[in-house]
């Protein structure tokens, strides 16, 4: 009760209170869905599951929808940001790194993502607040990208695939303020953060009641929202160094050659769009047991038509492999929306 309060008052003071967003059956919607967990501090967050992950959940994941409207906001014309933390050593000592075209890929793909393909499916999806219907736009803003060689901080959760380095969503969320804070960026409704960490660096929920929920484990990335100290929400991705192993489906091909950072690049288009079409989990867009957009076409790419075979999406000249979205007109998951 003491999160729904603090939530609540959170959107009074951002102009949102008369959304309609604890619903009861929000909610319990919300408690069955095994992708959405509450983290310590009250922040729901919607994790995108690993490929055995995604196999283990298949009955859930296969649902057939609809996605339903459960009265909160969506992105309608959304500004994205990239973060890269990418500093010379692991807490460990090890060094890490990303790969030669790592960013140059992912800002590629963030910055093509509006009016394109899968952000055209977002077109059907809405938001109705105080009377007022608004459709998500196929449009959007490239906000920038900023790179932080700073160190990790002291690791403080345990990642099995990471031993020995591994950040909390509290540790990633005070990089997210920090950067906003060095850049002169500015949450809201309409502003996306994702935050890229380098290869050998895992990340769990947090240190105590969700320990066990981590990077490569449990998932490949998530995305949540939390309120800053004027209430204005910061809605943000976290994106685990791309990982072939737990995080790319059998059998895809790499469009640019560098195959971690294509599944990366597929991982985060995932949570770009689940957070365009449900910002603030699970008041937007999900179906009736709590799967966003993206879950119920996770790991499936469709047909792979562009760059011979190697591609299903080609935005601005540029080829990626990307997974596809549901779409509530046709029943099913897309390459590009109606």
């Amino acid at each position: 009760m003491r999160t729904l309060t603090r939530f609540v008052a959170s959107l009074a003071i951002v102009g949102l209170a008369t959304i309609p967003v604890l619903r009861k059956s929000a909610l319990a919607q919300e408690s069955q869905s095994p992708l959405s967990v509450v983290a310590d501090g009250g922040s729901s967050i919607h994790i995108f599951p690993t490929v055995v992950g995604a196999n283990t959940l298949a009955p859930l994941l296969a649902d057939t929808g609809p996605l339903e409207y459960f009265g909160g906001p969506v992105m309608a014309n959304p500004t994205i940001y990239a973060i890269f933390w990418n500093p010379l050593k692991l807490q460990s000592g090890a060094p890490t790194s990303m790969s030669a075209t790592y960013q140059i890929i992912l800002k590629r793909m963030l910055r093509d993502y509006p009016a394109h393909g899968i952000d055209n499916n977002n077109t059907q999806y809405f938001q109705t607040i105080s009377g007022i219907t608004t459709y998500i736009h196929n449009t959007g803003t490239w906000g920038g990208a900023f790179v932080d060689t700073s160190p990790y901080p002291a690791s403080v959760c345990s990642d099995p695939q990471t031993p020995g380095n591994c950040l909390t969503d509290a540790q990633l969320r005070r990089e997210i303020k920090n950067v906003m804070a060095l850049r002169g960026w500015t949450g809201g409704i309409n502003h996306l953060f994702l935050l890229f960490t380098s290869a050998g660096e895992g990340s769990c929920i947090d240190a105590t009641i969700n320990s066990t929920i981590c990077a490569y484990t449990r998932y490949c990335g998530y995305h949540s929202a939390f309120f800053n100290a004027v209430g204005s929400p910061i809605i943000y991705a976290n994106e685990p160094y791309g990982e072939l192993t737990h995080c790319q489906a059998p059998g895809i091909p790499s469009p640019n050659g560098d195959a971690v950072a294509d599944a990366a690049a597929s991982t985060a288009a995932h949570e770009v769009t689940e957070a365009i079409t449900d910002p603030l989990p699970p008041r937007g867009w999900v179906t009736a047991i709590g799967n966003e957009i993206g879950d119920l076409c996770s790991y499936n790419y469709g047909t792979l038509t562009w760059a011979s075979g190697n591609a299903n999406q080609m935005w601005n000249g540029d080829f990626f492999a990307l997974q596809q979205m549901f779409d509530n007109h046709v029943g099913g998951c897309v390459q590009v929306g109606p």
